[in-house]
């Protein structure tokens, strides 16, 4: 019997095929359990010196509950010892991705303490990253709360902004592979509640294409369209070669084309800034009023005149989603809440969910923004009830990445010859490689290189010159609301091996008009080179 108590102590620690430690957790316990057999083992001993002088029968609780006490402890050590040895061999092999990213994730830390500190003065952001499918890094930087002091975490809920429009467009999607929604049909065969609209005297079809491609005519937050016009039209003429003067020499024009080039790239940032900050003085962004379902929120703009004629011209709008909300609501049978929350659950995200305002939502982040004296300050309260498909989520990094990872598997299972073996993806692949195409008369402000698609902006694969800039094939979202910037950024990799092959990148911060883009691709682009030299060296 003291043989076996003795034994139990050997099976009770566990070594670590990555550690030469011991188990650790268990130390405590074995050392009561060390006590307690030693306390036995003294009774047991000096009881068997009194052999003679004790009945056998008054010995006997002693041996049982000494057996019991053993088979106890063995049983204990031998399963703590393949629970601790699985989790062991987990945690090893998480530290071993993370070291394998090392260098990416301390670069990409110094970009994001440019936006935290140097340059925005964010109060807090969670950055998401994975590789492959696998979530490599996630990490909260500040605080979620500045009044108490909560840190962000992988956990922390926030805001995700225009990234719903992504969300939506996958709802879409799946509602056109069932064959429930024509994308190309006049959008009053689903919503008669929206009138028959007219440009320039002209009876006019908006199509749930044209919306998800921000072709409809629809107004975004600006509701004065003549200013709306006048600001595409300078555009336009910024883009168009100045006119040269006989009177003035060759040099004359060139030097003051470099000085304009010149003032143009120093007060592009802050010009952007200016125009975000404009941007929300719109008194949309602050509805306070409740929407009882989408199709009452289409009386914000339903009679309002169309800026453009459907189709000729790229307009972002907001609001345009939230009649193809009604539209996936009517063909769906289901309340378009409900319909995306089931879409969530089947995506496994589980803690993406409305921006109500009464739900206990743990781990919510507080929403900040910079008063005209440039402290930071809490935003004020807001309902968007009028915009969920929009902009109206809340989110976490690891359901975006989630989702990103998702749609990249379903569109390079459209690459792969050889499917067996592999489970279908969330959208079929020519369907993933539909809303990843780019479409013309399109473009986006967050990133001149690409175009608009189906719900997301597209970059495609180019190189002009050689030993020049190659740009690659990646896709994006940003977002901006109230209290909240985010953005989702997906780089395919074009190694054809099992997908998902790529780097998904997500930024999610809690204050407004922070510009996110050109960071998650910096970032996509470190995993990608550290991803790219693993590859070569195993």
């Amino acid at each position: 019997m003291s043989r076996l108590l003795c034994l139990s102590r050997s099976h009770m620690y566990t070594k670590c095929k990555y550690s030469v430690q011991k188990s650790e957790p268990f130390v405590c316990l074995l050392t009561s359990r060390g006590r307690v057999r030693d306390e036995l083992m003294k009774r047991l001993i000096s009881s068997s010196r009194r052999a003679v002088l004790t009945p056998y029968n008054s010995r006997h609780p002693l041996f049982w509950l000494l057996g019991i006490g053993t088979g106890f402890v063995l049983a204990l050590g031998l399963k703590y010892r393949d629970s601790a040895s699985e989790r062991c061999e987990c945690d090893a092999q998480k530290t071993l991705t993370v070291s394998r990213y090392s260098g990416a994730i301390d670069t990409s830390r110094g970009l994001l303490q440019r936006i935290k500190q140097d340059e925005v003065g964010a109060p807090g952001m969670v950055i998401g990253v994975s590789v492959d499918g696998s979530h490599v890094w996630c990490e909260g930087v500040g605080y979620a709360d500045l009044e108490n002091r909560v840190p962000c975490g992988p956990d922390t809920v926030m805001r995700i902004a225009s990234i719903s429009k992504p969300l939506t467009a996958a709802a879409v999607a799946r509602l056109w592979e069932d064959g429930k929604i024509d994308l190309d049909a006049p959008v009053q065969r689903y919503v008669p509640e929206f009138p028959q609209k007219q440009f320039d005297g002209e009876d006019v079809t908006i199509t749930p294409r044209m919306i998800l491609s921000h072709l409809s005519g629809i107004r975004h937050y600006e509701k004065d369209v003549k200013k709306v016009r006048e600001d595409k039209e300078k555009a336009k003429r910024l883009l168009k070669p100045p006119e040269k003067k006989e009177e003035k020499s060759l040099d004359e024009n060139k030097e003051k084309l470099e000085k304009a080039e010149d003032s143009s790239a120093k007060n592009k940032e802050a010009k952007g800034g200016q125009k975000r900050k404009k941007e929300f003085e719109q008194e949309e962004y602050y509805l306070k009023d409740n929407f009882e379902n989408v199709t009452q929120a289409l009386d914000l703009f339903k009679d309002d005149p169309l800026v453009f004629r459907p189709g000729s011209t790229f307009l972002y709008s907001t609001h345009a989603y939230t009649l193809l909300s009604a539209v996936v609501e009517r063909t769906a049978g289901q309340r378009f809440l409900d319909h995306m929350m089931k879409m969530f659950r089947e995506l496994g995200m589980l803690n993406t969910i409305p921006d109500e305002n009464d739900p206990i939502i743990y781990n919510r982040s507080r929403f900040y923004r910079f008063n005209k004296k440039g402290r930071v300050v809490n935003c004020p309260y807001v309902d968007n009830s009028y915009k969920w498909a929009g902009g109206g989520f809340l989110s976490t990094v690891g359901d975006l990445l989630v989702f990103g990872n998702a749609l990249l598997y379903s569109y390079q299972m459209a690459e792969l010859k050889n499917t067996d073996g592999l489970l279908p993806g969330f959208l079929k692949p020519h369907t993933a490689k539909a809303i990843w195409a780019p479409v013309d008369k399109t473009d986006a402000s967050w990133d001149k290189d690409g175009l608009y698609a189906q719900g997301w902006l597209v970059v495609e694969k180019q190189q002009k010159y050689g030993q020049c800039r190659s740009r690659r094939h990646y896709v994006s979202h940003t977002g901006s609301a109230v209290g909240a910037s985010s953005v989702l950024l997906v780089l395919p990799s074009e190694s054809g091996h099992t997908p998902p092959q790529g780097v998904v990148v997500t930024i999610i911060t809690n204050m407004q008009s922070v510009g996110l883009n050109t960071t998650a691709l910096k970032i996509a682009q470190e995993f990608d080179k550290a991803r790219d030299e693993e590859h070569v060296s195993s």
